[in-house]
């Protein structure tokens, strides 16, 4: 019997509730794939930080490395905003990515048929709609040094961040998005401000030459704040996006919200060995602890997980289908909800799903 170990990380706000909802699914798919999956959980973010002082643990990060992949609820809130930046629980995921190695983000927006009308743009828009956005996750201004704030002469002060990419780390992250564009459209779109940054001049420069081994794939290049206006005017256009650190935190964001929830959006983050996987929702610690949040997101990370860490992906589908007929039934969370939806609750919307799957599979 395969065997496979995922280290789970509930987090803060809804994270914990979330990845509550998730389980119900992984339970179902060992029994139904006859695989064994070994579920550990960890603190991480704002939870590990009241547990041990900081947002990452020494116990957290080592069981992560041990694992086959990570299963991520979300981290943050208002209470740790005031502590020392270093020791804020989003940087937890920074240094998650990093130690792992995880340095491409997948990022879909797909907008399932039943929620076409969820979205604020017209129906002709988005309907059918279906972006990746790879967003490279553990180079750019995030990670670039010198970085920091510094007191001037004057006593004013100066902050400041590096915007940093190599040749390598730009060849690499290039090479996850023309590959995986090869099972979709075949079309990318590299993102960048060449006209402005020299760093993505370079961008713009390897990414060209390293197409030259993709005849299959067609590629456009688009400076960014013309890609953010194109996202909202013209969607379809895209298949698969592919952009810096920076440009694709913002890009994808925006992205989700063509969907009509950024709690029905799953993400990958993977490069290293096995894989972090998480909605991209944040921890939304107003509604926690009120059954309101949308678990789908993390439902249908889990979907990805199978998919690209354990090589299962027709559980990824099985995944999409269920949600997509729970859609189809009328039941909604409040983020989703319209005026013919049923309203449930995070609880209930996980057994819906759970029960779809079961017929399903």
């Amino acid at each position: 019997m395969q065997e496979y170990s995922i280290a789970v990380l509930p987090g803060d706000g809804i994270g914990p509730e979330v990845i509550k909802q998730a389980n119900k699914i992984i339970k179902i798919l060992e029994s139904k794939l006859e695989i064994k999956l070994n579920l550990n959980e960890f603190p991480v973010g704002g939870a590990g930080y009241e547990a041990t002082g900081h947002p990452l643990p020494d116990k957290t990060m080592e069981g992560a490395k041990k694992a086959d992949a990570v299963l991520l609820g979300a981290v943050g809130g208002p209470k740790w905003e005031k502590i020392d930046f270093s020791l804020r629980p989003e940087r937890a995921l920074l240094g998650l990515r990093s130690n792992l190695g995880l340095f491409a983000n997948l990022r879909p927006a797909k907008v399932f048929d039943a929620l076409v009308d969820a979205s604020t743009l017209k129906r002709e828009v988005v309907e059918n709609l279906d972006i990746l956005v790879v967003r490279e996750l553990t180079g750019g201004i995030y990670f670039g040094k010198p970085r920091g704030v510094e007191t001037l002469e004057d006593g004013s002060r100066k902050g400041f961040n590096t915007l940093v990419y190599t040749e390598a780390e730009i060849k690499r992250i290039a090479k996850v998005a023309f590959e995986v564009a090869q099972k979709r459209q075949g079309r990318v779109v590299s993102v960048d401000k060449a006209n402005v940054l020299e760093c993505t001049g370079l961008w713009r420069e390897v990414v060209t030459e390293f197409a030259k081994d993709y005849s299959d794939v067609t590629l456009e290049h688009m400076y960014v704040d013309n890609c953010a206006m194109q996202l909202v005017r013209n969607p379809k256009q895209f298949d698969v996006i592919l952009t810096t650190n920076m440009f694709g935190d913002i890009l994808s964001d925006e992205a989700s919200m063509l969907t009509g929830s950024i709690g029905m959006l799953p993400s990958a983050s993977v490069g290293g060995e096995g894989g972090m996987f998480e909605p991209i929702h944040g921890s939304a610690p107003d509604i926690a602890g009120k059954d309101w949040a949308n678990p789908l997101a993390t439902i249908l990370s889990v979907g990805m997980m199978f998919k690209y860490s354990f090589d299962l992906e027709k559980a990824n589908g099985w995944l999409e289908s269920s949600v997509e007929s729970v859609l189809k039934d009328g039941f909604r969370t409040r983020d989703i909800m319209s005026e013919e939806g049923k309203e449930v609750g995070t609880e209930q919307m996980g057994d819906l799903v759970a029960a779809k799957l079961e017929e399903l599979c």
